[in-house]
């Protein structure tokens, strides 16, 4: 998924579930800043105080994406949430691991994951959490059928929209990115290259809608309804919004209610608009023009530079980190929005990698 569903459905979930625009406004900042937070490393102040922070993610051309412990710990617990063939704990322990770590939506695993993070609502950064954990928790609906690690598993061919139409965008994209060391780039080249998640699919599992098809990395022919998983993506996470509210992971909820689900369907469908950062502007406005069940506000998001949460917590508007520099500490850093945000980062990561995945078998690093 893209920032239109990470910021602005996550948004409007949060709102329709019961939280207020401030808090709302935190998980959705937090659900798409996973997608932005391509930096890690250590944090260096002028008191001799030090932070580190990790990565959730890494450019589609960034030669990390090659380096299987980066895949590991960044692709897995944060866009390709292991399902274990869909089984429950316990009942998969020989299944080949190939096929345990391919994502499926709202999985046993998944499901694990939500639970821990309501579990965990009373910590500083609960909200931040939440909206890590929703982000990856809706990427099991667009993500299903790819798995987090280089391998031919995710090798799919034939991929085209319910017109049987191909998607040139990322092949041209590639072209350019070689074009000084190769003259002839295909379309297999584009798997060759890209076998980590959903590249050799392009961008068909994160547009909303689309309904297309493919055969993926075994053989097995494929068909996707986007609009379909987005809006089961968006019930379950209306649910799930509601018990962290609660602080009940087994509370019975309602979702969405009618009138709320036919607008989502509505907006999933109708904004045909391949530029996830065009179709994200539409959100915002409807938005802002209180078109569902609660008052207009005005949302934004900054990923980086001026007035984003780095920004306001180190004051640093640096799109890439250098090396070797001191920034002024502030008390308020603690309590910064980016602080929390990182913190949540490498606490989600630590459940899921060393507490939920073994109870399943997996060994992700």
């Amino acid at each position: 998924m893209q920032i239109d569903f990470h910021h602005a459905t996550t948004y409007v979930i949060a709102r329709l579930s019961g939280f207020g625009h401030a808090k709302a406004e935190i998980i959705a900042h937090a659900a798409q800043y996973v997608d932005d937070a391509t930096n890690d490393g250590l944090i260096c102040f002028d008191n001799l105080a030090m932070y580190k922070r990790i990565a959730s993610a890494h450019k589609m051309l960034d030669y990390k994406n090659i380096e299987k412990l980066a895949n590991h710990q960044v692709w897995i617990p944060f866009h390709f949430l292991p399902g274990n063939e869909g089984k429950a704990a316990g009942l998969n322990p020989d299944a080949d691991f190939r096929h345990k770590i391919v994502c499926k939506p709202n999985s046993f695993v998944a499901r694990d994951m939500v639970r821990a993070c309501i579990e965990d609502r009373s910590k500083p950064n609960a909200l931040h959490r939440l909206g890590i954990t929703m982000h990856v928790y809706a990427d099991t609906w667009a993500h299903q059928g790819f798995a987090g690690i280089n391998d031919r598993i995710n090798l799919v061919k034939d991929v085209l929209d319910e017109n049987n139409n191909p998607d040139p965008s990322l092949l041209g994209r590639v072209k350019e990115f070689f074009s000084d060391r190769f003259d002839d780039i295909t379309s297999d080249f584009v798997g060759d290259m890209l076998p980590l998640g959903h590249g050799a699919a392009l961008s068909y599992p994160d547009r909303p809608y689309l309904k297309w098809h493919y055969t993926n990395g075994e053989g097995s022919f494929v068909e996707r309804d986007n609009p379909k998983d987005f809006l089961e993506a968006a019930e379950e996470m209306c649910k799930a919004m509601r018990r962290f509210q609660l602080g009940d992971a087994d509370a019975s909820v309602a979702g969405l209610n009618q009138s709320d689900s036919i607008k989502l369907d509505s907006m999933f469908r109708s904004i045909i608009e391949e530029d996830g950062d065009k179709r994200h502007k539409v959100w915002l406005k409807a938005i802002e023009n209180g078109e569902f069940g609660f008052p207009p506000e005005k949302l934004e998001y900054i990923a980086k530079g001026k007035g984003s949460w780095k920004h306001k917590a180190i004051s640093d508007t640096r799109s890439k980190q250098l090396k070797n520099v001191i920034f002024t500490y502030h008390p308020s850093f603690l309590d910064s929005d980016w602080k929390h945000f990182h913190d949540a980062l490498m606490a989600h990561r630590f459940v899921v990698i060393s507490e939920i995945l073994p109870r399943y078998g997996i060994s992700a690093a």
